[in-house]
């Protein structure tokens, strides 16, 4: 039981995603800008405004060195670059929700797994849900993280159709891998997705990787190689019918607080605690404190950074 819970403090900061979580290639290495004496008061912005309707309202990247501000549930992107909405393998999903931006780190990664997505059979490629805002920080809906362009999230749905049209996008929905509230995968999952999430995993860019627990339970039962990328994939609520892929902070990102690395050994153990948890849940601690709302973020509670973030143009 200790272990299950201290398994939840270690993702603090990571909510549901939506989407039914480089010495690199294409990747921007430029050391970021200095952090700006600007306050938002300076950039005639109310400091104690709702961060995610002020950052949900932008429709573009700022006019900046690209630059992660912050950490993955509370900042924000400079210079933010949009995937293009269709690649030779992949579309990006929701358009509507003009999540597809991102460092250019995480682009040149989203570009290259779907590359190898490719090599699966029956798969053409990936479908990509939600990346961050055009200038990251909070969302409207649907997540805390997602913030610094660091995070994507990556249909378990094979792409088969690479011409889906944009009103497609916007009704298709990616398929659940899960039965018995995520202890086990169901029969959609197949070796296709245990590959992807496997060279997800391989790649030097990434910090962590979240998928519901029966899977990573299923992925440590079948993998008879090199066990030593499980210990990046990690049991989290939800996550049945996307993984969440985090990125680390680029090389040289002062702005940028990563997050700790996962704890040593494969974490196969700790995911069948998931699990056994799921099929036998604990009782509730009666002592327990009720929990607390979550408090909106003002712009004031963000990295000063992000006020030059939103006065660029």
């Amino acid at each position: 039981m200790v272990r299950f819970f201290a398994t939840l403090t270690l993702s603090v900061g990571l909510a549901a995603c939506s989407g039914g979580d480089t010495k690199r290639t294409g990747a921007v290495s430029a050391v970021p800008p200095a952090p700006s004496p600007m306050t938002f008061a300076a950039a005639n912005l109310d400091p104690n405004a709702i961060a995610k309707q002020v950052f949900g309202a932008q429709k573009r990247g700022s006019a900046q060195t690209p630059a992660a501000y912050g950490s993955y549930a509370k900042g924000c992107v400079a210079g933010g670059v949009q995937l293009p909405e269709t690649g030779a393998t992949w579309q990006a999903m929701r358009l509507g929700r003009n999540r597809n931006w991102a460092l250019p780190e995480t682009v040149g990664f989203v570009q290259r797994l779907s590359r190898f997505a490719a090599t699966l059979p029956g798969w053409n490629g990936i479908y990509v849900g939600d990346m961050s805002q055009p200038r990251g920080g909070p969302m409207l809906t649907g997540h805390a993280s997602h913030q610094i362009g660091l995070d994507v999230d990556i249909w378990m749905r094979p792409a088969t159709d690479l011409t889906l049209s944009t009103a497609a996008r916007e009704n298709i929905s990616s398929i659940s891998m899960r039965r018995a509230g995520g202890a086990y995968v169901n029969g959609s999952w197949t070796r296709a997705q245990h590959e992807l999430l496997k060279a997800a995993a391989k790649d030097p860019a990434v910090a962590r990787i979240f998928v519901f627990p029966g899977a990573k339970v299923q992925m440590c039962n079948d993998e008879k190689g090199d066990r030593a990328w499980l210990r990046k994939i990690r049991p989290w609520w939800g996550h049945h019918a996307h993984f969440h892929v985090r990125l680390k902070c680029p090389d040289g990102a002062a702005g940028c607080i990563n997050q700790a690395p996962p704890p040593p050994g494969d974490g196969c153990a700790d995911a069948e605690e998931w699990v056994a948890n799921i099929l036998n849940p604990p009782p509730p601690d009666p002592n327990a404190p009720p929990p607390k709302p979550r408090r909106d973020y003002v712009l004031a509670d963000l990295p000063k950074q992000c006020a030059q973030v939103l006065s660029s143009r």
